[in-house]
């Protein structure tokens, strides 16, 4: 016999999707057959399988040990290996959620099986803190909830844990979470704007389209911005994202004229080699840097240094 205790990691997920994952050699049928003969019992109950998990739950498997091995040998020692190490910035961290600052030029997830991203970083840090362990990782894997493009900066939330997951979710698309971005934009912007549109992307080469009007396909889009300092031929400016597209900041500025500087998709062709030849940047100014949780909680983080130095002066005299 197993007995398996349900962590915090763990609590929030149905009973029969919990064994789904932890018996994965086994099929829905036969485990709802076990549920039925109590050969599965929860807290020493029969259990139909639609229970909701709690932490410290008690899961009993009545199985031999070869019969157990035989449906979890696949992923019976869930390996890890541990990304090089770097300085990765802990912003925030409650028993639910982790947000870190992600670095430009980092995935924040995996986009191939041997790509290093921000994710593999942050299960990194919570195996060392003891947060997860690789049994743990059997039955849930903290995971990013919000995406950034590899090139841009800036805040990244991961749910440690499903209800913390969860609830990231659930707020970013309800919106109770509030976004600010950094950017700097090519020419002068001189006052607050809400600006609207649509937004239209061509899966095939992952660039999107800004429109005036609806079209089929095409989403609704609003940005917010406010000038915060004038610089020789750009403005620095903080978006509120009030909507989260795919690019939206990116095509959304550009669509007004203002596009960010550095942007290989969007931007300006010359006012970016300029900015590659005086300061060597290949990518956009662009970085995640405030967070305003359900609570009210403001996460800041700071941008890195070359943005930094621009963000100060501008173009060069």
């Amino acid at each position: 016999m197993r007995e398996i205790q349900i962590g915090q990691a763990q609590a929030g997920q149905r009973l029969d999707k919990f064994l789904q994952k932890l018996l994965k050699n086994a099929s829905y049928g036969f485990l709802h057959k076990m549920l039925r003969k109590k050969n599965i019992v929860l807290n020493g109950k029969k259990a139909l399988g639609s229970e909701i998990l709690g932490e410290g739950d008690r899961i009993q498997i009545f199985f031999s040990e070869e019969t157990y091995a035989k449906f979890t040998k696949s992923d019976a020692q869930p390996s890890f290996d541990f990304p090089p190490p770097l300085d990765f910035p802990i912003l925030y961290e409650d028993a639910d959620l982790l947000l870190v600052n992600k670095p430009a030029g980092m995935l924040s997830q995996k986009a191939g099986a041997k790509d290093l991203s921000a994710n593999e970083y942050a299960l990194q840090y919570l195996m060392q803190e003891g947060c997860v362990t690789a049994e743990s990782l059997r039955t849930f894997r903290p995971s990013v909830c919000n995406r950034l493009d590899r090139n841009t900066s800036g805040i990244l939330i991961v749910g440690k844990t499903l209800r913390g997951s969860q609830r990231a979710c659930a707020a970013l698309k309800e919106r109770s979470m509030q976004k600010y971005y950094l950017c700097i934009v090519q020419g002068h912007l001189g006052q607050e704007m809400r600006i609207q549109g649509y937004i239209s992307k061509d899966q095939r080469t992952n660039r999107v389209r800004v429109l005036g009007h609806p079209m089929p396909g095409a989403k609704p889009i609003v940005t917010e911005y406010r000038p915060l300092r004038q610089l020789q031929g750009a403005t620095l400016l903080e978006v509120h994202l009030v909507t989260g597209r795919s690019h939206q900041i990116r095509a959304h500025l550009a669509s007004v004229g203002h596009p960010i500087i550095g942007d290989p998709k969007y931007g300006d062709p010359k006012a970016n080699g300029y900015y590659a030849r005086e300061y060597g940047i290949h990518r956009q100014l662009l970085h995640a840097y405030r967070l305003v949780l359900e609570d009210g909680t403001e996460v800041i983080a700071n941008p890195p240094k070359d943005f930094q130095d621009i963000a100060r002066k501008g173009r060069r005299r």
